[in-house]
């Protein structure tokens, strides 16, 4: 598991779970498995662990333990899956975002910036849309858009031009290709950082991972019990903005939204006021925690 990915913020997850010996909890984001063992060991015998995971390399570390079911869907369908294993209400749910260590090192899934390999970045092997796809096929217009939105460049407009004019020459098919593309447009000493950009709005693109992200946070209000823990760790501005705002307004924007009386209603209450960050002591040992933002509600 080690090898697959390290869990972040480990303690402090369990610690916001309030994890009760026969509770029902849920691991969204399964991954290495890291989370879950950590979660099984405070469950007593009676207690129920389900985890969702779509990545097929999941499988590997499945837990054999009578009290874990694992279901090998995105976690954009979890309560259709929470009820055909009827599971009713739970206690707890735990999402880790983002992609893991070992998506980062696998140099075939094309999510890394380190290693050449064909323009992948998908999560779901089974899903046509790809990073080469997007690059191949979009439009000027979307291509500005999505780098703008999802990778928040200052330059988006003349990356998406760059793109544009450079694929009427050659196919982009690679990694290196396209950091050969868009190197000269990157600030010089800063390239890696530029690049990484570009990689998030592509891979939050090819897998929709804010409307994902959004569909399992509406889901988390219905299959919650009262009082039950919602954990969310998140790595980047985009995705820690929608959490917190579904936590503090019951919704991604806006107001907060008032009944006749004045009186708020929202479906969670904040546990921790700000977002939890990893300690000096997890950042020298493990650099991926460096972005991490940890955010634990209880449902009203």
């Amino acid at each position: 598991m080690s090898k697959y990915h390290q869990p972040v913020m480990l303690s402090e997850c369990l610690d916001g779970m309030n994890i009760k010996a026969d509770g029902i909890y849920v691991d969204v984001t399964f991954g290495g498995g890291g989370h879950s063992r950590a979660i099984l060991a405070k469950l007593g015998p009676n207690g129920i662990l389900i985890g969702f995971d779509q990545d097929p390399d999941a499988l590997q570390n499945v837990i054999d333990d009578d009290r874990f079911i694992f279901i090998d869907q995105n976690f954009q369908f979890l309560k259709n899956n929470l009820r055909l294993h009827q599971i009713g209400k739970v206690d707890g749910i735990l999402a880790d975002l983002g992609v893991s260590s070992h998506q980062f090192d696998d140099a075939a899934r094309g999510f890394s910036i380190r290693f050449d390999a064909d323009l992948d970045m998908r999560m779901d092997q089974s899903r046509s849309l790809t990073a080469k796809k997007i690059i191949a096929t979009y439009t000027e217009a979307d291509l500005h858009k999505i780098f703008g939105m999802y990778g928040e460049l200052h330059n988006a407009k003349t990356l998406a031009n760059l793109i544009v004019k450079s694929r009427q020459i050659n196919e982009i098919n690679t990694v290196a290709q396209l950091k050969d593309i868009v190197k000269p447009i990157a600030k010089r000493g800063k390239e890696n950082q530029y690049f990484a950009q570009v990689f998030q709005a592509l891979r939050i693109e090819v897998n929709q991972e804010l409307d994902v992200l959004k569909d399992f946070l509406m889901q988390t209000e219905e299959v919650l019990k009262p009082e039950g823990r919602l954990v969310v760790m998140s790595y980047h501005s985009l995705e820690d903005r929608l959490v917190k705002n579904y936590i503090q307004k019951g919704k991604f924007s806006g107001l907060l939204e008032k009944d006749l009386y004045g009186n708020t209603t929202v479906p969670f209450s904040m546990v921790s006021r700000k977002a939890i960050i990893a300690s000096e002591a997890e950042l020298s040992i493990n650099n991926r925690a460096r972005s991490a933002k940890l955010r634990i509600a209880a449902k009203n």
